[in-house]
């Protein structure tokens, strides 16, 4: 989902066999997705069997692999339809593994992934939701177009506590001025 394959950047592909230990990590280690992402231990089987349902590419709802030049694969990046009538809205997210955070990865994700959206599908809008303690998700959104638009108080239930939610949304007349 990026013109070219360089050294230095990341791109979007679909899921593979081979990255099944990546999805498999994501149920299993704590770390893998990050303190504001991280829903506790699930059933390491359900990410296969979701592989093998549809590849995580669906009509509804869809993951792609967040990969290196080396096809390395470093993080996830979602979607799913929304809005009325369904289709106009796209709700996003990304999780970028530890170890390869703070490198500028999420924004280049976020950014291949709404311009993806916005070329592929009749996405007016494009929105994430994100955890108000989370700082470095809101500076990736910011820095790909995104505005804080609301707050939605004690939405989740995060280490023991009810955490806001941010909402950030983007239009396409705002990513791409002069398109209707």
């Amino acid at each position: 989902m990026t013109p070219a394959n360089r050294p230095g950047t990341v791109h979007l592909r679909a899921f593979t066999e081979g990255d099944l230990d990546f999805l498999d990590r994501l149920c299993t280690d704590p770390d893998a997705l990050g303190e504001f992402e991280w829903p506790g231990f699930g059933d390491p089987r359900a990410r296969r069997k979701r592989w093998e349902s549809d590849g995580y590419i669906s009509a509804e709802s869809a993951a792609v692999a967040i990969v290196r030049a080396d096809d390395t694969v470093i993080g996830i990046a979602s979607w799913k339809r929304g809005g009325s009538p369904l289709g106009v809205t796209y709700e996003i997210g990304a999780a970028v593994l530890p170890e390869h955070r703070g490198q500028g990865v999420g924004t280049a994700a976020q950014k291949q992934l709404v311009d993806y959206l916005l070329d592929h599908t009749t996405a007016n809008r494009i929105e994430a939701l994100t955890n108000g303690g989370n700082f470095g998700e809101q500076k990736v959104l910011e820095r790909v177009g995104f505005r804080q638009e609301g707050v939605m108080r004690g939405r989740s239930f995060q280490h023991g506590e009810y955490v806001d939610v941010l909402v950030y949304g983007l239009l396409r007349s705002e990513h791409r001025p002069g398109t209707p």
